[in-house]
């Protein structure tokens, strides 16, 4: 099963991450299909950039999302717009 989930990047005790599509047994910073985003939680608002044309073609695919990843592409509006185009597949 294809997962949508944060890889941590970034220095000891500065932790970043990017949002990825990776095989749902791989590790967490193991090797990944594609990345279609990037969240820095540090900086004040924290910082969410996804591309949601990358996005909603992967949960068009059948991708599931991690719980945090679900969060912020809800907050995003992302989740919508990937069902809405279901019915025109």
């Amino acid at each position: 099963m294809l997962r949508i989930r944060l890889r941590r990047v970034g220095k000891s005790k500065q932790p970043s991450y990017r949002i990825v599509v990776v095989d749902g047994h791989a590790p967490r910073d193991g090797a990944y299909l594609d990345q279609v985003g990037f969240y820095n939680p540090l900086v004040d608002p924290p910082l969410i950039r996804i591309d949601e044309g990358k996005a909603v073609e992967w949960l068009r695919k059948g991708a599931q999302p991690s719980e945090p990843v679900e969060q912020m592409l809800r907050r995003l509006g992302t989740i919508e717009k990937a069902k809405a185009h279901e019915g025109t597949g």
